[in-house]
């Protein structure tokens, strides 16, 4: 009985050891070892031979890229969550389904949420930075490197999915008090979980938070949510922390009222332009005013291992014929 031919399968960035060598055991797969970013030209080849493209969120398949496709292309299992760098409604139009990988970031998104929240007010970097600087520590002193308590303060979630109600859960164990704006309210029993406040309105819960944390995803609707208008509604104490995606924050004007003393300072991990750093950002992270981290909030071994594994599960789930569990459709964005 012959055996069916394995689908080729092209993947755009290093991924774990154990998920590539299970991907070589299932498919015909075509990895990238070196890890070195594929140009758009490297991409639209990958389309033109594939069956399945594995990309990243830093591989762009636009409507342009998507045009390059060869009739075999019949899926793009995206590595991450967020489908942003792909055109879900073109792809679908060429008969190419695309499936991401829901859920498994929560918990390490959450985590890197939460200490950026008390890593800002509490100014954890600018001491780290001085025990092992030029200077010595000269030791303790009663109202130096002052930072702003936790305990009692207003954080407002923007977007109370899973990743929002997981930040929720560990803000209430600091003591914050916890209010959200979401596109939909949740079910009355998680606000009650959660003791949190809905404002149906963005900008009245901005005017009135402590620390604002950014959880939503990046559509065309959320894209500068966060714009210098809004920004301005922000009390001058108030904080902003984003591990979301870096375009729901306009960072030339976040930037301009750090600097200007209208915000007091803001935890990022998520770039408007990555890997492009705003030089702004980057001398106020000098200054001590802002803290900066590249894109750390999936990076544990575990969640990589887990996203891996919801990507062979798409293709095999496809591959046999059937609807892959995390398909994405256009009404879902």
């Amino acid at each position: 009985m012959p055996t069916r031919k394995k689908p080729l399968v092209v993947v755009t960035r290093k991924l774990p050891d154990s998920v590539e060598t299970r991907m070589r055991e299932l498919f015909d797969t075509r990895l990238n070892l070196d890890d070195t970013p594929m140009t758009p030209a490297a991409i639209a080849e990958a389309m033109a031979d594939a069956d399945v493209l594995v990309p990243t969120v830093t591989d762009r398949i636009d409507a342009h890229a998507l045009g390059h496709a060869g009739d075999r292309l019949k899926l793009i299992a995206n590595f991450g969550n967020g489908v942003d760098n792909i055109d879900v409604t073109a792809a679908l139009q060429r008969g190419i389904t695309v499936t991401n990988t829901p859920g498994v970031l929560t918990e390490d998104t959450a985590d890197m949420t939460m200490a950026l929240i008390l890593t800002v007010p509490r100014r954890l970097i600018e001491g780290a930075t001085l025990m092992t600087g030029d200077k010595p520590w000269t030791g303790w002193t009663p109202t130096w490197m002052l930072g702003h308590r936790i305990s009692g303060k207003r954080l407002g979630i923007i977007g109370m999915g899973r990743i929002g109600q997981a930040v929720a859960r560990r803000a209430r164990a600091f003591g914050l008090q916890i209010h959200y704006h979401n596109r939909r309210r949740v079910p009355l029993k998680i606000e009650e979980s959660l003791e949190a406040t809905w404002w149906e309105s963005l900008d009245q819960m901005l005017a009135r938070m402590d620390i604002i944390s950014v959880n939503c995803p990046h559509t065309p609707a959320t894209y500068h949510l966060l714009s210098a208008r809004r920004l301005k509604l922000l009390q001058p104490g108030a904080y902003i922390v984003n591990t979301a995606r870096g375009e729901i924050i306009d960072e030339n004007a976040l930037a301009r009222m750090i600097e200007s003393g209208d915000v007091a300072g803001a935890g990022l991990d998520v770039f408007e332009h990555e890997p492009a750093v705003n030089p702004k950002l980057v001398r106020l992270a000098r200054a001590g005013r802002v803290v900066l981290l590249p894109h750390l909030g999936s990076a544990t071994i575990e969640g990589r291992v887990d996203m891996g594994t919801k990507v062979i599960i798409n293709i095999q789930t496809f591959m046999d014929g059937h609807r892959p569990p995390d398909r994405v459709l256009p009404s879902m964005l």
